[in-house]
């Protein structure tokens, strides 16, 4: 049998080469808040537009997977028009490639109709059809409400934040959830609300104890055709108050971003001021009111309060004690905190509860103060001693206590004595007096931002 002849190797040969096997890396996501875009839109031909309103959303990663990323997708874009006309939304979707990088490939349909839900048009020729066929949508709803009557003696909404004026040909229109119109109004609003507000839920539609206070805007276009335009709005819930009132809490308040900072927000905030004090509530709050929200708020009612007879006749009072000084150098410090009478007065007059009340207080205290005198620093050492009551609490009594485990004939989990940690003690002390270091530093940070804020709020109120 013949057999195949091979040449012998030639040992000056480059020897050969072996393959080399790669691997892919596992696919390590994209995250949302960097694909994503997000524009306000009012007319047809702003779809797709460079220079659209684009909006600062709060972070999206929770609408996506366990891990808040985006899988299966390179150089993805999304792009989402939102319509001011009628709040319908369009997304368009693009990307490099697609593939299962080990960890699937997120379904971005569904993700998008659990952020907008039933806005979500899904043909851009239908979303662009919007704009025509519901100009009317906002006034048409908002016809079945009831128009708040709130005046300015200039005729214009003043920010005392910005220091802009915003057009007077503003209303706020009240309804009640529970009502078709105004439940479908609020859902098609859920979307934003959901991407503006940080940590927000949406309302019940179908509790009638929440009501809907839209900030309506009138223009006209070039035919003359008059057009409600949506600025913002608030949600407001009516709880019962035994035994014949009732008492309201602010659950969410949002201006469209196109209208911020130019007195809206405090407009309606005064607004709803009036509510109460028309209704008869017993007091009118905000539930878990973001830091700027509170501000405004609190600009609003240390304005009102300085109007207020007895409330002035009782800071002038404590006024005076601080004046007398050396209250710095006591071994207690009193909070110097108003009368129960006065804090009951305002609260019958303006519904102001005791919380926001007290927070005022400071800064009407503040206001009655020459910055230059002595007593300045016993006020200081006042909100110093508030601040660390408040966070520290009963909790600071326990400060430096150990718990020592002891020889015993008992069950040892019941034998243990407790006693208080001398200073410069045992070495073991040392990790607490670090952490009570920390504490002092964030104590004392939160001194210093308390004292800021009453600052800035009474330099601003004091514009006015």
């Amino acid at each position: 049998m013949a057999q195949k002849h091979h040449a012998a190797p030639d040992p000056a040969a480059e020897p050969k080469k072996r393959r080399r096997v790669g691997f892919s890396g596992t696919d390590a996501g994209v995250d949302p808040n960097g694909c994503f875009k997000v524009y306000l839109v009012f007319k047809e031909e702003e779809v797709g537009a460079p220079d659209s309103f684009c909006l600062d959303t709060v972070d999206l990663s929770h609408f996506f997977e366990e891990d808040g990323k985006i899988y299966g997708y390179q150089g993805l874009k999304i792009s989402i028009w939102v319509s001011c006309v009628s709040f319908h939304a369009y997304a368009e979707i693009a990307f490099e490639s697609k593939s299962d990088g080990g960890k699937g490939i997120t379904d971005l349909n569904t993700a998008l109709k659990n952020m907008f839900g039933e806005t979500l048009v899904d043909n851009k020729d239908d979303f662009l059809q919007t704009f025509s066929k519901e100009t009317q949508f906002i006034r048409s709803t908002v016809s079945a409400g009831e128009i708040l009557e709130h005046k300015h003696s200039d005729g214009h909404v003043d920010d005392s934040i910005s220091n802009q004026k915003a057009s007077s040909d503003v209303e706020v229109v009240r309804m009640l959830l529970g009502d078709m119109t105004a439940g479908h109004l609020y859902s098609r609003l859920v979307p934003l609300v959901l991407l503006l507000v940080d940590g927000s839920n949406p309302i019940d539609v179908t509790d009638s104890s929440w009501e809907l206070y839209l900030l309506i805007q009138k223009t006209s276009d070039q035919q003359g055709n008059i057009q409600d335009r949506l600025l913002g709005f608030a949600a407001v819930y009516r709880f019962y108050h035994y035994p014949d009132s009732s008492r309201l809490r602010l659950g969410q308040i949002l201006v469209l971003p196109l209208y911020q900072r130019k007195g809206y927000g405090r407009y309606l905030l005064e607004v709803l001021n009036n509510v109460a004090i028309a209704d008869g509530v017993y007091d009118f709050t905000i539930e878990e009111p973001v830091d700027n929200l509170q501000h405004l708020r609190t600009c609003i009612d240390v304005q009102r309060l300085l109007s207020f007879d007895k409330v002035q006749q009782a800071v002038n009072s404590t006024v005076s004690l601080l004046k007398q000084g050396k209250l710095s150098k006591k071994t207690y410090i009193p909070r110097l905190l108003p009368p129960p009478s006065v804090v009951e007065d305002a609260r019958k007059h303006f519904k102001i509860n005791k919380k926001q009340f007290l927070q005022c207080w400071e800064i009407l205290v503040y206001l009655g103060l020459d910055p230059a005198d002595k007593s300045i620093q016993d006020y200081y050492s006042v909100i110093s001693n508030r601040v660390r009551a408040d966070i520290l609490g009963k909790d600071s009594e326990t400060a430096g206590k150990k718990v020592i485990e002891v020889a015993s004939d008992f069950d040892p989990e019941m034998s243990f004595v407790m006693r208080r940690a001398q200073a410069g003690g045992e070495a073991n002390g040392i990790q607490v007096e670090d952490n009570q270091n920390k504490q002092e530093e964030q104590l004392q940070q939160l001194i210093y931002e308390r004292l800021k804020d009453i600052k800035l709020i009474a330099q601003k109120v004091s514009r006015k």
